[in-house]
């Protein structure tokens, strides 16, 4: 009976991981579809070095929140975790509000090239740069944060797990998010970075009006202060 048990325990907590793993992954996604719609041609290392930043992003985050509410609170007390938690909304936004506003000046630029040169077929292919894709591993990853200081007082081992389950399940997710944008790339064209644009810019808005609750208590706590 214990054994059975066990089991069923151990079931539960892989499915939760996996459902953590598909939502965490949502972000991700989106951004990986934009990218795919941005780049066409992207050859198969590249697309596998985009889900591999979103995978390995998504396991950093959360050890790095389990690790504030587990080791920093412990030495810097609660409200060093409590203000932490206000940065994360804010910090999305910004990080994705800039490259999907870069995004769409790039599109529209593309497009009026587009006009000026009909005769020009060949189809401009985007570079994705290191830095670039750093930038939104962080930015699409960061609401994982949270979901560290969820299983602050889960044992190290278990947490250290499900972090893995959900970077693993990021990386699939993300893999064929590329694959899906690079078709609807080479039909829309520059249209398609003009898409990514407003994905990027979506996402960064929706991560900062879901944690709602956390500005509004950032701000009070600001002015609480005066």
């Amino acid at each position: 009976m214990g054994d059975k048990q066990n089991t069923m325990d151990t079931l539960i907590w892989v499915l939760t991981a996996i459902g953590l793993g598909a939502g965490l992954a949502m972000d991700a996604c989106a951004v990986s579809m934009s990218n795919g719609l941005a780049n066409p041609k992207m050859k198969l290392g590249k697309v596998f070095t985009i889900a591999g930043f979103f995978g390995v992003f998504q396991i950093i985050m959360p050890i790095f929140g389990y690790l504030a509410v587990t080791v920093l609170s412990a030495a810097l007390g609660e409200k060093f975790t409590t203000i932490f938690s206000y940065l994360v909304p804010w910090i999305a936004l910004i990080l994705l509000l800039i490259l999907g506003i870069k995004m769409l000046i790039e599109g529209i630029k593309e497009g009026k090239n587009n006009k000026k040169e009909k005769d020009n077929t060949e189809e401009t292919v985007k570079n994705l740069t290191i830095r670039g894709l750093f930038i939104q591993a962080i930015a699409t990853s960061i609401d994982a944060l949270s979901v560290g200081v969820i299983y602050g007082n889960v044992v190290p081992l278990k947490a250290y797990l499900t972090f893995l389950i959900v970077g693993i399940v990021t990386f699939g997710i993300s893999v064929a998010a590329v694959f899906i944008g690079k078709k609807f790339g080479t039909i829309f064209s520059n249209k398609a970075t003009i898409a990514g644009g407003i994905i990027l810019c979506a996402i960064g808005l929706e991560i900062f009006f879901t944690h709602w609750n956390d500005v509004v208590a950032g701000i009070n706590a600001i002015f609480n202060l005066f």
